[in-house]
């Protein structure tokens, strides 16, 4: 089996130190690693599959002669957008974990169980780009409903993790529970979130748009679209919530104005569906929650059930680890196809 030199921008960060770990768990065939990332951060050493690599400081020049064959980025988008170039031009094909290329028309945006059919597009501009981790999710779910009803329209309400923010939302969390129980929260520092995100949700998550959402909403009804080449209507709401890790999603689905829902069929269809688990049962208290889908790499679903007044709609509740299945698990599956379309 032929194996790959991999590079990864953001090697120190949290969703760069989960691809290292989802590389090594599904035995990735690597020849070698070369992580990179700020100059704070150089020298520092990161393990994979039983091996010590130093971390080197990311510049333009630092992929020239190495053949890398694939480059994750995932330490932002103005960092992909200054140095995504220098990788495919030294012959690496770059999965993006960022924002930054996710809507260029040239550039396919990739959920594998999804859509697995656009990564042969990667050629164009040498660029696969990874999703947003809450439209991942999504789309994880809406795909098999579409596939058996058509899809009309999706509401949804987001209750996103501090991990979405990255290390500093973890710790500033932790920080500011320590405070609680130290009796002096209303001391506590706010520099993460826009608010106090300890006992608190916060229905705010990145810049503000003209038309009253969020940069991060907007993410969600465009992406969704991309991804499954479909123009349904798609309406979120993005909320952070004081639990560490895995977002969690409340999704209302309308179908066509001719389907009458079958709960039965469309728990059949998800379960059915590949990387999803149903967990759906209201009265011994089994459905989804952060702890449930953290350190996994399964779209959790439950609380599956038919609208009260309208027969073509159908509500439920979704939750994923966002570090590993809205991030490093969906680059890593991206790049495990790439490599069967190149064969």
């Amino acid at each position: 089996m032929k194996k790959y030199n991999i590079a990864v921008v953001g090697a120190s960060g949290a969703v760069g130190e989960e691809i290292f770990r989802v590389l090594e768990e599904v035995n990735f065939p690597i020849n070698s690693v070369l992580p990179l990332a700020s100059a704070r951060s150089a020298g520092e050493e990161i393990e994979c599959q039983g091996k010590a690599y130093e971390i080197e400081e990311l510049t333009p020049e630092v992929f020239e002669g190495r053949d890398i064959d694939i480059a994750f980025f995932s330490a932002g988008g103005s960092i992909s957008a200054k140095y995504a170039q220098y990788a495919v031009e030294a012959g690496a094909v770059v999965i993006d974990n960022t924002s930054h290329f996710r809507m260029d028309a040239k550039v396919p945006l990739v959920v594998p169980e999804v859509n697995p059919e656009d990564i042969q597009l990667w050629k164009e501009t040498g660029i696969i780009a990874n999703p947003n981790c809450s439209t991942i999710q999504m789309v994880h779910l809406l795909k098999p409903l579409h596939d058996l009803y058509g899809i009309k329209r999706v509401d949804v309400s987001t209750y996103q993790a501090v991990s979405g923010a990255g290390k500093k939302g973890m710790e500033e969390l932790v920080r500011q529970m320590q405070d609680f129980f130290a009796f002096k929260l209303n001391e506590s520092e706010v520099k993460a979130f826009a608010h106090r995100i300890a006992l608190n949700v916060i229905p705010h998550i990145d810049t503000p748009q003209e038309n009253g959402y969020t940069k991060e909403e907007m993410k969600m009804v465009k992406e969704t679209n991309k991804i499954m080449h479909t123009d349904f209507a798609v309406s979120a709401t993005c909320v952070r919530v004081p639990v560490l890790r895995s977002h969690s999603e409340s999704i209302t689905i309308t179908f066509n104005d001719n389907v009458d829902v079958d709960v039965e069929k469309a728990r059949a269809a998800l379960a059915a569906f590949e990387n999803v688990v149903v967990v759906d049962n209201l009265e011994k208290a089994e459905y989804p929650m952060p702890m449930t889908a953290t350190d996994t790499d399964e779209t959790y679903v439950g609380r599956i059930r038919k609208d009260l007044f309208a027969k073509n709609m159908l509500h439920l509740w979704g939750v994923a680890d966002q570090v590993r299945v809205g991030a490093a698990t969906n680059a890593v599956r991206i790049a495990q196809k790439w490599i069967k379309l190149e064969k």
